[in-house]
Protein backbone atom coordinates (compact mmCIF):
# COMPACT_ATOMS: atom_id res chain seq x y z
CA UNK A 1 0.00 0.00 0.00
CA UNK A 2 1.55 3.19 -1.07
CA UNK A 3 2.11 5.75 1.72
CA UNK A 4 -0.53 8.91 0.58
CA UNK A 5 2.66 11.35 1.02
CA UNK A 6 4.37 10.03 -1.82
CA UNK A 7 1.32 11.24 -3.93
CA UNK A 8 0.55 14.52 -5.97
CA UNK A 9 2.91 17.30 -6.18
CA UNK A 10 6.34 17.65 -4.74
CA UNK A 11 7.71 20.96 -5.02
CA UNK A 12 11.80 20.91 -4.93
CA UNK A 13 12.58 24.72 -3.89
CA UNK A 14 15.80 26.83 -4.45
CA UNK A 15 18.33 27.11 -1.68
CA UNK A 16 18.68 31.01 -2.31
CA UNK A 17 22.06 32.25 -1.59
CA UNK A 18 23.06 36.13 -0.52
CA UNK A 19 26.62 37.30 -0.55
CA UNK A 20 27.70 33.47 -0.48
CA UNK A 21 25.74 32.37 2.65
CA UNK A 22 22.39 30.82 3.16
CA UNK A 23 19.63 33.10 2.22
CA UNK A 24 17.29 32.53 5.42
CA UNK A 25 14.65 34.77 4.77
CA UNK A 26 13.96 34.32 1.15
CA UNK A 27 14.20 30.27 1.69
CA UNK A 28 11.67 30.30 4.38
CA UNK A 29 9.62 32.72 2.34
CA UNK A 30 9.63 30.08 -0.57
CA UNK A 31 8.88 27.47 1.90
CA UNK A 32 5.78 29.22 2.92
CA UNK A 33 4.68 30.32 -0.52
CA UNK A 34 5.25 26.17 -1.02
CA UNK A 35 2.81 25.40 1.54
CA UNK A 36 0.31 28.33 1.23
CA UNK A 37 -0.17 27.36 -2.12
CA UNK A 38 -1.28 23.22 -1.07
CA UNK A 39 1.88 20.93 -2.58
CA UNK A 40 1.18 18.27 -1.69
CA UNK A 41 5.13 17.75 -0.24
CA UNK A 42 8.25 19.31 0.05
CA UNK A 43 11.81 17.95 -1.22
CA UNK A 44 14.70 20.20 0.43
CA UNK A 45 17.97 20.00 -0.52
CA UNK A 46 17.01 18.29 -3.67
CA UNK A 47 19.23 19.02 -7.00
CA UNK A 48 17.12 22.45 -7.56
CA UNK A 49 18.11 23.31 -4.19
CA UNK A 50 22.16 22.75 -4.61
CA UNK A 51 22.81 20.30 -1.97
CA UNK A 52 26.30 19.20 -3.45
CA UNK A 53 27.48 22.73 -2.89
CA UNK A 54 26.28 23.23 0.76
CA UNK A 55 28.51 22.45 4.03
CA UNK A 56 26.50 20.09 6.30
CA UNK A 57 25.87 23.28 8.55
CA UNK A 58 24.33 24.76 5.74
CA UNK A 59 22.31 21.69 5.17
CA UNK A 60 20.84 21.73 8.66
CA UNK A 61 19.91 24.95 8.94
CA UNK A 62 18.08 25.05 5.77
CA UNK A 63 16.17 21.52 6.93
CA UNK A 64 15.02 22.96 9.77
CA UNK A 65 14.13 26.38 8.30
CA UNK A 66 11.75 24.11 5.76
CA UNK A 67 10.04 21.89 8.24
CA UNK A 68 9.83 25.50 10.14
CA UNK A 69 8.11 27.28 7.30
CA UNK A 70 6.12 24.24 5.56
CA UNK A 71 3.89 23.76 8.80
CA UNK A 72 1.54 20.63 8.06
CA UNK A 73 2.62 20.32 4.64
CA UNK A 74 5.41 17.01 4.67
CA UNK A 75 9.06 17.72 3.86
CA UNK A 76 11.47 15.67 2.29
CA UNK A 77 15.16 15.95 2.74
CA UNK A 78 18.27 15.33 0.18
CA UNK A 79 21.17 13.67 2.04
CA UNK A 80 23.20 12.90 -0.70
CA UNK A 81 26.84 12.70 -1.02
CA UNK A 82 30.33 11.63 -2.24
CA UNK A 83 30.95 9.10 1.11
CA UNK A 84 28.41 6.38 2.66
CA UNK A 85 29.53 8.07 6.40
CA UNK A 86 28.61 11.55 5.04
CA UNK A 87 25.35 10.53 3.45
CA UNK A 88 24.99 8.90 7.11
CA UNK A 89 25.49 11.97 9.05
CA UNK A 90 22.83 13.81 6.34
CA UNK A 91 20.08 11.22 7.57
CA UNK A 92 20.95 11.48 10.91
CA UNK A 93 20.57 14.93 10.95
CA UNK A 94 17.64 15.46 8.54
CA UNK A 95 15.44 13.00 10.68
CA UNK A 96 16.22 14.81 14.06
CA UNK A 97 14.90 17.76 12.41
CA UNK A 98 11.52 16.21 11.63
CA UNK A 99 11.36 15.42 8.07
CA UNK A 100 8.72 13.13 6.66
CA UNK A 101 11.64 11.16 4.38
CA UNK A 102 15.00 11.11 2.96
CA UNK A 103 15.98 11.35 -1.01
CA UNK A 104 19.34 9.70 -2.02
CA UNK A 105 21.26 9.94 -5.61
CA UNK A 106 24.11 7.87 -5.31
CA UNK A 107 26.67 10.92 -6.22
CA UNK A 108 29.86 9.94 -7.75
CA UNK A 109 33.36 11.23 -8.81
CA UNK A 110 35.02 7.94 -9.65
CA UNK A 111 32.72 5.91 -11.39
CA UNK A 112 30.26 3.56 -9.42
CA UNK A 113 29.14 -0.13 -10.10
CA UNK A 114 25.78 -1.50 -9.32
CA UNK A 115 27.58 -3.10 -6.35
CA UNK A 116 28.23 -0.03 -5.09
CA UNK A 117 24.87 1.98 -5.68
CA UNK A 118 23.04 -1.10 -4.33
CA UNK A 119 25.85 -1.63 -1.44
CA UNK A 120 25.10 2.24 -0.42
CA UNK A 121 21.03 2.22 -0.22
CA UNK A 122 21.42 -0.88 1.85
CA UNK A 123 23.68 0.83 4.13
CA UNK A 124 21.62 4.15 4.33
CA UNK A 125 18.40 1.81 4.69
CA UNK A 126 19.38 0.04 7.31
CA UNK A 127 19.80 3.04 9.38
CA UNK A 128 16.44 5.01 8.65
CA UNK A 129 13.25 5.59 10.77
CA UNK A 130 11.73 7.41 7.80
CA UNK A 131 11.39 6.55 4.09
CA UNK A 132 14.03 6.54 1.72
CA UNK A 133 12.72 8.05 -1.99
CA UNK A 134 15.52 6.76 -4.70
CA UNK A 135 16.69 9.52 -6.81
CA UNK A 136 17.66 8.19 -10.31
CA UNK A 137 19.04 11.45 -12.05
CA UNK A 138 21.29 10.41 -14.50
CA UNK A 139 21.89 13.88 -16.02
CA UNK A 140 23.23 14.94 -12.97
CA UNK A 141 24.89 12.14 -11.59
CA UNK A 142 25.96 9.66 -14.31
CA UNK A 143 24.92 6.46 -12.73
CA UNK A 144 22.39 4.48 -14.63
CA UNK A 145 19.88 2.44 -13.07
CA UNK A 146 18.99 -1.07 -15.07
CA UNK A 147 16.00 -2.73 -13.82
CA UNK A 148 17.18 -5.41 -12.48
CA UNK A 149 18.90 -2.79 -10.15
CA UNK A 150 15.63 -0.89 -9.18
CA UNK A 151 14.29 -3.98 -8.12
CA UNK A 152 16.75 -4.84 -5.43
CA UNK A 153 17.07 -1.49 -3.79
CA UNK A 154 13.00 -1.48 -4.05
CA UNK A 155 13.24 -4.75 -2.31
CA UNK A 156 15.77 -3.17 0.74
CA UNK A 157 13.51 -1.55 4.09
CA UNK A 158 12.09 1.88 4.03
CA UNK A 159 12.22 2.37 0.48
CA UNK A 160 9.02 4.25 -0.03
CA UNK A 161 9.61 5.73 -3.83
CA UNK A 162 11.21 5.83 -6.84
CA UNK A 163 12.03 8.94 -8.63
CA UNK A 164 12.20 8.52 -12.55
CA UNK A 165 12.94 10.13 -15.78
CA UNK A 166 10.65 10.58 -18.11
CA UNK A 167 9.52 10.00 -20.28
CA UNK A 168 7.11 7.74 -18.36
CA UNK A 169 4.43 5.74 -20.81
CA UNK A 170 1.52 3.41 -19.41
CA UNK A 171 3.69 0.14 -20.62
CA UNK A 172 6.72 1.24 -18.83
CA UNK A 173 5.20 2.36 -15.23
CA UNK A 174 3.27 -1.07 -16.22
CA UNK A 175 6.29 -2.95 -16.28
CA UNK A 176 8.35 -1.15 -13.07
CA UNK A 177 4.56 -2.31 -10.81
CA UNK A 178 5.72 -5.37 -11.80
CA UNK A 179 9.48 -5.05 -10.28
CA UNK A 180 8.29 -3.32 -7.20
CA UNK A 181 6.58 -3.51 -4.24
CA UNK A 182 3.61 -2.32 -3.68
CA UNK A 183 4.41 -0.22 -1.05
CA UNK A 184 6.86 1.47 -3.53
CA UNK A 185 5.17 4.98 -5.49
CA UNK A 186 6.93 5.52 -8.93
CA UNK A 187 6.91 9.67 -9.27
CA UNK A 188 8.17 11.02 -12.74
CA UNK A 189 10.90 13.88 -12.98
CA UNK A 190 12.08 15.66 -15.83
CA UNK A 191 8.66 18.80 -15.92
CA UNK A 192 8.20 18.27 -19.50
CA UNK A 193 7.36 14.89 -19.07
CA UNK A 194 5.29 15.39 -15.69
CA UNK A 195 1.69 15.34 -17.45
CA UNK A 196 2.04 12.25 -19.49
CA UNK A 197 3.97 10.60 -16.48
CA UNK A 198 1.11 11.36 -14.19
CA UNK A 199 -1.74 10.42 -17.25
CA UNK A 200 0.36 7.35 -17.80
CA UNK A 201 0.16 6.04 -14.16
CA UNK A 202 2.79 7.77 -11.81
CA UNK A 203 1.87 8.10 -8.08
CA UNK A 204 3.38 11.47 -8.12
CA UNK A 205 5.70 14.32 -9.78
CA UNK A 206 8.67 15.56 -8.10
CA UNK A 207 8.42 18.87 -10.09
CA UNK A 208 11.36 21.90 -10.18
CA UNK A 209 8.59 24.18 -11.48
CA UNK A 210 6.65 23.51 -8.61
CA UNK A 211 8.82 24.97 -6.22
CA UNK A 212 9.12 28.46 -7.69
CA UNK A 213 5.46 28.23 -9.36
CA UNK A 214 3.56 26.10 -7.05
CA UNK A 215 0.11 27.46 -9.06
CA UNK A 216 1.04 26.16 -12.30
CA UNK A 217 2.44 23.11 -11.40
CA UNK A 218 -0.88 21.93 -9.19
CA UNK A 219 -2.99 22.70 -12.32
CA UNK A 220 -1.00 20.02 -14.38
CA UNK A 221 -0.88 17.48 -11.30
CA UNK A 222 -4.80 18.40 -10.97
CA UNK A 223 -4.90 17.78 -14.43
CA UNK A 224 -6.82 20.96 -15.39
CA UNK A 225 -7.14 21.16 -18.97
CA UNK A 226 -4.77 23.46 -20.88
CA UNK A 227 -2.22 23.75 -17.46
CA UNK A 228 1.01 21.77 -19.85
CA UNK A 229 0.15 24.08 -22.76
CA UNK A 230 0.32 27.06 -20.58
CA UNK A 231 4.28 25.57 -19.33
CA UNK A 232 5.40 24.79 -22.11
CA UNK A 233 7.46 27.72 -23.40
CA UNK A 234 8.97 27.79 -19.81
CA UNK A 235 9.83 23.94 -20.38
CA UNK A 236 11.63 24.57 -24.19
CA UNK A 237 13.79 27.45 -21.64
CA UNK A 238 14.67 24.53 -19.62
CA UNK A 239 15.58 22.75 -21.97
CA UNK A 240 17.87 25.50 -23.83
CA UNK A 241 19.52 27.13 -20.25
CA UNK A 242 19.37 24.43 -17.76
CA UNK A 243 15.92 24.23 -15.26
CA UNK A 244 18.29 25.17 -12.13
CA UNK A 245 19.27 28.58 -13.78
CA UNK A 246 16.27 29.42 -15.22
CA UNK A 247 14.41 28.67 -11.60
CA UNK A 248 16.61 31.07 -10.15
CA UNK A 249 16.23 34.22 -12.83
CA UNK A 250 12.38 33.18 -12.17
CA UNK A 251 12.85 33.32 -8.66
CA UNK A 252 15.07 36.94 -8.79
CA UNK A 253 12.73 37.92 -11.49
CA UNK A 254 9.77 37.49 -8.77
CA UNK A 255 11.63 39.00 -6.09
CA UNK A 256 11.62 35.73 -4.22
CA UNK A 257 15.41 35.48 -4.55
CA UNK A 258 18.44 38.32 -4.34
CA UNK A 259 20.18 38.29 -7.44
CA UNK A 260 22.48 35.90 -8.61
CA UNK A 261 21.39 33.51 -5.59
CA UNK A 262 23.17 30.08 -7.09
CA UNK A 263 26.47 28.95 -5.15
CA UNK A 264 29.57 29.78 -7.14
CA UNK A 265 30.93 28.88 -9.85
CA UNK A 266 26.98 28.63 -10.74
CA UNK A 267 26.57 31.84 -12.60
CA UNK A 268 22.72 32.98 -13.32
CA UNK A 269 21.63 33.37 -16.98
CA UNK A 270 23.38 36.55 -18.84
CA UNK A 271 20.94 40.03 -19.35
CA UNK A 272 19.67 38.95 -22.78
CA UNK A 273 18.26 35.14 -21.21
CA UNK A 274 16.58 37.21 -18.61
CA UNK A 275 14.65 38.86 -20.49
CA UNK A 276 13.69 36.32 -22.51
CA UNK A 277 12.79 34.23 -18.62
CA UNK A 278 10.63 37.82 -18.20
CA UNK A 279 9.13 37.63 -21.41
CA UNK A 280 7.51 34.11 -21.31
CA UNK A 281 6.58 34.81 -17.62
CA UNK A 282 4.65 37.62 -18.56
CA UNK A 283 2.66 36.32 -21.67
CA UNK A 284 2.19 32.30 -20.40
CA UNK A 285 0.53 34.97 -16.61
CA UNK A 286 3.03 33.41 -14.57
CA UNK A 287 4.21 36.41 -13.00
CA UNK A 288 0.96 36.21 -10.09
Amino acid sequence: MIDSRFTGLNAFPLTPLAGDRLDEQSYAGLIRRLAGAGVDSITALGSTGSYPYLEATERSRAIRIAVAAAGPTPVFAGIGALRTSHVLAHAADAQAAGVSAVLLAPMTYQPLTPDDVYGLYQDVAAELSVPLIVYDNPGTTHVTFTDELYAAIAALPNVASLKIPGPATPERVAELRKLLPDRVAVGISGDVHAAGGLVSGCDLWYSVVGGTLPAAALAIARSVPGAPARLAPLFALFAEYGSLRVTAAIAEYLGLAQRSCLPRPLRGLDDAARARVAEVMTTSNLTS
